[in-house]
């Protein structure tokens, strides 16, 4: 497989939801040694990001990522993502080799149409084979701001524990949406598919940046 070197640039659109998830749930997904952040007693705050990098990006490519929680490692705090799903196997190679990201190979399909006032004209669906991983349906946002946007997340490699910052900019709005999660999605049991909030990211300019060595695991830690 042939991918850049860190960091990368990505642009195109993307589509985030956030939701309140049960600590209880998540709690399978995300390894021993991070402590799972609450935002509201038991609930923690994860989300789906769907995107589409372009023609002037690193590489060009459709994304899936689950972040199932926040979580804290010693004092810094950072997103874990739990699946992340590609349609560039040279994506693929780089998340898994540069960063310990749980990558794997999906279709995705966009799909705009002129509805009726009360439906979504926007949707992307992803399949993993014959099974459906989620669909997501949505308008397009009413207004948006350009905003700067800058996080950790943590992953892991082997027996290490990595961290890296991921800055984003867009020019971002609220959007409707309704998110569909079959119940044989391997995401399902994470509780995601009621999104208190959408936002709308276009114009996006993304940077992952290098990961760092943060800390050792006794044991490495197998995605489920």
């Amino acid at each position: 497989m042939s991918y850049p070197s860190a960091p990368w640039t990505l642009q195109g659109y993307a589509i985030q939801t956030l939701q309140l998830t049960d600590v209880e749930r998540v709690r399978p997904f995300i390894p021993p040694e991070f402590e799972i952040v609450s935002v509201l007693p038991g609930k923690t705050l994860g989300g789906v990001y769907l995107s589409y990098y372009g023609s002037d990006s690193v590489l060009e490519y459709s994304e899936l990522i689950i972040a199932a929680g926040i979580v804290r490692y010693g004092s810094k705090l950072g997103g874990w993502i739990s699946h992340i799903y590609v349609d560039n196997p040279n994506s693929v190679a780089g998340g898994r080799e540069i960063w310990g990201l749980p990558k794997e190979l999906a279709n995705f399909t966009w799909t705009k149409e002129s509805r009726n006032a009360s439906e979504y004209d926007n949707y992307v669906t992803v399949h993993q084979g014959e099974q459906m991983l989620c669909q997501l349906s949505y308008n397009p946002k009413s207004f948006g701001l350009q905003l700067p946007f800058s996080g950790d997340v943590f992953s892991t490699q082997l027996d290490s524990i990595l961290s890296f910052n991921g800055k984003i900019e867009a020019n971002v709005g609220l959007c409707g949406s309704r998110l569909q999660i079959p119940r044989e999605s391997p995401f399902a049991s994470l509780g995601l598919d009621r999104p208190w909030l959408t936002f709308y990211c276009e114009n996006l300019h993304l940077v992952a940046g290098t990961p760092k060595v943060v800390g050792h695991r006794e044991a490495a830690f197998s995605y489920r």
